[in-house]
């Protein structure tokens, strides 16, 4: 094996790939990135049984053949070298030597024959703009539970129904949902796929820059694809699914009271106001026809409250309360990506709907996305 190749694209198709390198890998060759060179191109590969990642570049092969290495390394490496340089490659015996300008790395292999094979992509479900699903997993990823021990919560929905495609997470306590645009191909059944949500935010940020991602749900295998140009992952699917969404969502002829407030203002005023409260204490809304009162803290304790406009509807004609965790709030507000905040609400004690809106009041699209947040009870 033995090639030559621009350093910046060599460097960034280590980094995407190196994005599946396990933490703590179970076997020692899992550790590893996989060099594959063949017909003016290089693969860089990784894989850990749960996730792969691989990514092509343009290279001037001499020599075809491949090579498993250190991955950690070979992106500690790939880093520190000087941009303006172009880097060789060539193995040497059961050595890779890399070289870039005056520098030379003598690098040992891992046992290539032990490396498990990729999982193969099967035909595209459908597909949609790189930005788009990056915009999007972003949003909905936020309300994904981090608690292992409770693994289906820590995963993003996948679904396809209708010919249409959304995404869904919860950790119980908020369920964010949002709906994609994306060409279907014809054929395409409906399904879905729970995957983890830290290596669907991996694999939306690295095809981010994609115009085409294929999007492929999963087969027998139970692994789903993703695929750009020069880009593609797998990642195995969690086991189980996520409660029916539609269940639990409130119908309009639910709720009592609305209100819109400005985003930034909203947030800003969360923030301030949050800074007097710890993890486990709520910060209270109290909406009246004209504004939005915030208050956090105790009387034992410190105590913040702030007033900000709001514009206020409701059945009854009286204030609301309401109260939520800080923390839930304010990872809805920046996912939302609106200039208004509309909220939705069925009663102090019942989640409250919340979504993107405009400066006059009205909805932002169908495709935006809705946040379902459950309030803390008060004590009376």
């Amino acid at each position: 094996m033995k090639l030559s190749l621009e350093l910046a694209p060599f460097a960034a198709a280590v980094a995407d790939a190196a994005r599946a390198l396990p933490g703590r890998p179970p076997v020692p060759v899992l550790a590893g990135l996989k060099l594959e060179a063949a017909a003016g191109q290089l693969t860089v590969a990784a894989f850990d049984y749960e996730v792969s990642a691989q990514a092509t570049l343009a290279a001037d092969v001499a020599d075809a053949g491949s090579v498993l290495v250190s991955g950690r390394l070979l992106s500690d490496i790939t880093r520190t070298l000087k941009s303006k340089n172009s880097v060789d490659l060539e193995l040497d015996g059961t050595r890779l030597v890399l070289t870039s300008g005056a520098i030379r790395y003598t690098l040992h292999t891992l046992p290539l024959e032990e490396y498990p094979s990729l999982p193969k992509l099967g035909d595209a479900s459908g597909t949609i703009a790189g930005s788009e699903l990056a915009a999007a997993v972003a949003q909905v990823a936020v309300a994904a539970g981090r608690d292992d021990t409770l693994p289906v919560l820590t995963g993003v929905q996948i679904e396809i129904a209708d010919g249409k495609l959304s995404l869904t997470a919860t950790d119980r306590y908020r369920f964010a949902v949002r709906s994609i645009d994306w060409n279907v191909s014809s054929g395409t059944t409906d399904g879905q796929a729970l995957v983890p949500a830290k290596a669907l935010l991996d694999t939306a940020k690295m095809l981010a820059g994609a115009d085409q991602v294929d999007l492929t749900l999963p087969s027998d295998q139970g692994v789903l694809g993703m695929a750009g140009p020069a880009r593609s992952t797998t990642m195995r699917a969690l086991e189980g699914q996520l409660p029916n969404y539609k269940a639990l969502w409130p119908t309009p002829d639910d709720f009592i009271a609305s209100a819109v407030v400005d985003s930034e203002e909203l947030t800003a005023a969360v923030k301030r106001v949050a800074l007097v409260a710890d993890r486990s204490t709520p910060i209270q809304l109290h909406f009246t026809q004209d504004a939005l009162s915030l208050t956090a803290g105790s009387s034992d304790d410190a105590q913040a409250c702030d007033r900000i406009d709001a514009t206020f509807d409701t059945a009854t004609g009286a204030p609301l309360t309401i109260a939520f965790n800080p923390s839930f709030l304010l990872d809805g507000l920046g996912a939302l990506n609106a200039p208004s905040v509309s909220f939705r609400i069925v009663s102090a004690v019942k989640p409250a709907l919340i979504t993107g809106a405009n400066n006059d009041g009205s909805g932002v699209g169908d495709d935006s996305l809705s946040y379902l947040l459950m309030p803390v009870r008060l004590s009376s």
